[in-house]
């Protein structure tokens, strides 16, 4: 069945937010603050609406969201810095190749946009993330222990050129 990558609209920002809420809960256990933070994430998106240098992604296969991935500008500090953001793929969409096809949109993306290099921040305890960052080049430039949405983490940011 094909799968298609539509640009992100505001009509997904509901299952952006609770797509990440109830997939965290279930697999991480983590609690609702999490999903403030992806909500967060959404409206800042939304209110910048910079197209020029921020893009989202949903992955929709037979008339369904299976996925999103964003590429957002990382600030007025680091203007040839950018960052990757929300990316989740449903369950049943993992292992079939998509998280690369995202993976390419989104680093694609940056380059275009003008950006030079790219971080993400995510959780060692995501070892199927980690190893599709380390294999796109990423490298784990922070590791620091938290405490966060009802667990305990280590906290990870990678960054690699583009």
């Amino acid at each position: 069945m094909t799968i298609e990558l539509r640009p992100f609209a505001e009509s997904d920002a509901d299952w952006v937010v609770d797509r990440h809420a109830e997939i965290y809960a279930r697999d991480e256990g983590y609690d609702a603050t999490f999903r403030a933070v992806v909500a967060e994430i959404v409206a800042g998106f939304l209110r910048r609406n910079d197209k020029a240098r921020e893009m989202g992604w949903i992955a929709w296969q037979a008339g369904q969201r299976i996925g999103c991935i964003f590429c957002v500008a990382e600030g007025s500090d680091q203007p040839d810095m950018a960052r990757l953001r929300l990316f989740l793929l449903e369950p049943a969409a993992r292992g079939t190749g998509l998280a690369q096809t995202m993976m390419d949109t989104c680093l694609g993306f940056a380059r275009d946009a003008g950006f030079r290099r790219m971080r993400l921040w995510t959780h060692e305890s995501l070892h199927a993330a980690v190893r599709l960052y380390e294999r796109n080049g990423f490298s784990c430039v922070s590791r620091q222990a938290a405490h966060a949405f009802g667990q305990s983490l280590v906290d990870q940011i990678w960054e690699r050129n583009l």
